[in-house]
């Protein structure tokens, strides 16, 4: 990921609706949601919904496929992955023990050993 990629998918995040849309995918996992139960949950229009969804898949955080007359929506982990990595890539100067509390905190429920370093998401 570049710092272009990187700032389109921040600014993604940056909307309020946008950022719970992607955390309620994230929770919904590899099934992900339909596009009327993401705006049912959210409490939020169908058209606004879309044009959100529509801003997360252009940032790389999100994908769809269609199921019959529905739109799938499910959160994607390499975005979220590259994201992750280039913000910690040159992590810590040097030490990457400094780092290991955010990796340890992602760990556990990423099925990744705790004991990674910065230098390990890069793979």
């Amino acid at each position: 990921m570049d710092t272009y990629q990187a700032l389109t998918a921040f600014a993604a995040l940056s909307q309020p609706l946008r950022l719970e849309a992607f955390r309620l995918l994230i929770k919904a996992g590899p099934q992900g949601m339909a596009a009327g139960d993401i705006a049912t949950a959210l409490n939020a229009k169908a058209n606004t919904t879309s044009q959100n969804l529509s801003h997360l898949a252009q940032a790389g955080l999100i994908t769809s496929t269609r199921a019959g007359r529905s739109i799938i929506y499910r959160s994607n982990m390499d975005g979220l992955n590259a994201l992750l990595r280039f913000m910690l890539e040159d992590c810590c100067g040097g030490a990457p023990e400094a780092c290991a509390p955010v990796i340890n905190m992602v760990a556990p429920c990423c099925g990744v050993t705790s004991n990674n370093s910065p230098k390990d998401l890069k793979s």
